[in-house]
């Protein structure tokens, strides 16, 4: 079994990091606030006060921070994980970034002898702990090989995509399509109640019929039941639909669909209900949301 720094522990993070140790893993965990290593230690983690300190030693690094913006202040910089980490060391990222932040972390890596694996995660809250996360993964295959052990504790399943940006390329893919999958579900449901349509009925006939899917099982109990305890924060996803919009502009690919629910998402993070599920878009479109919630 390997020694593994772990930079993140948050909603996701926290989840992944247990079923690693679970596996047998050691870790050595740092996060922003200290708050939220407590779980980790209390499962014999071993708590770090800098990301330096963390990966002395680790064979890999795993990392699932928010942004672009967070992974350059944790993998570059002369605090980072590149500058600190032993050659041969691999780095795992399951943060969502954009493709560009993947092959900027890649390149330093390579610089010093460190691998890099762009390794972002299909699936919430539930599949973080009942490791059921399926990874999406760009990077060389001998790294990704090394890494495979990793994607077994903390998943059901990885797929190699290509290089180093295609593990990113197609989570914002998956993210946009969710995120528009969500915008249509909130705008169905906003007419099923104006038309007195009764709850269980539509959710039934919606989750079974023709575009059913996990989202709509998932998210139609939370809209209908005002539930919007976060599994996924409508502000990540919103932050996602405009990452996969500069993608696309790079690409020369026009994106119209995603450009108008990025616009919904945009306006209800702004609205204050970015800390909420992403289900919450529903609280804008129908006109229902306040400030906090």
């Amino acid at each position: 079994m390997s020694t593994i720094a772990f930079i993140g522990l948050g909603a996701m993070g926290g989840p992944m990091a247990l079923n690693l140790m679970a596996a047998g893993h050691s870790l050595r965990v740092w996060n922003r606030s200290t708050a939220k290593t407590a779980a980790a230690c209390d499962a014999g983690a071993t708590a770090c006060a800098s990301v330096a300190e963390a990966v002395q030693g680790a064979q890999f690094v795993v990392s699932m921070v928010a942004d672009d913006n967070a992974t350059r202040d944790v993998m570059l910089g002369a605090t980072g994980v590149v500058a600190n980490a032993a050659p041969g060391t691999v780095i795992v990222d399951c943060s969502t970034n954009t493709p560009a932040m993947a092959r900027e972390v890649a390149a330093a890596g390579a610089a010093r002898g460190v691998g890099y694996v762009d390794a972002p995660v299909s699936g919430s809250l539930a599949q973080a702990r009942g490791r059921e996360l399926v990874f999406m993964v760009g990077g060389a295959p001998a790294d990704v090989a090394r890494a495979e052990p990793l994607f077994q504790a903390m998943g059901r399943s990885h797929r190699h995509m290509g290089a180093v940006g295609t593990g990113a390329t197609i989570k914002l893919i998956n993210n946009m399509l969710s995120g528009t999958v969500n915008a249509a579900i909130a705008e169905a449901l906003m007419v099923a109640e104006a038309a007195g349509l009764d709850a269980e009925a539509t959710q039934y006939v919606l989750g079974e019929g023709a575009a059913g899917s996990r989202l709509f099982k998932t998210k139609m109990p939370k809209i209908f039941g005002r539930d919007f305890s976060p599994q996924f924060q409508l502000a990540l996803m919103e932050k996602d639909l405009r990452y996969f919009l500069s993608l696309a502009q790079e690409l020369d690919s026009p994106a119209p669909i995603a450009a108008l629910v990025r616009s919904q998402m945009q306006g209800a993070r702004r609205a204050d209900l970015g800390a909420l599920d992403v289900s919450a878009i529903f609280l804008h479109v129908s006109g229902e949301g306040g400030a906090g919630r």
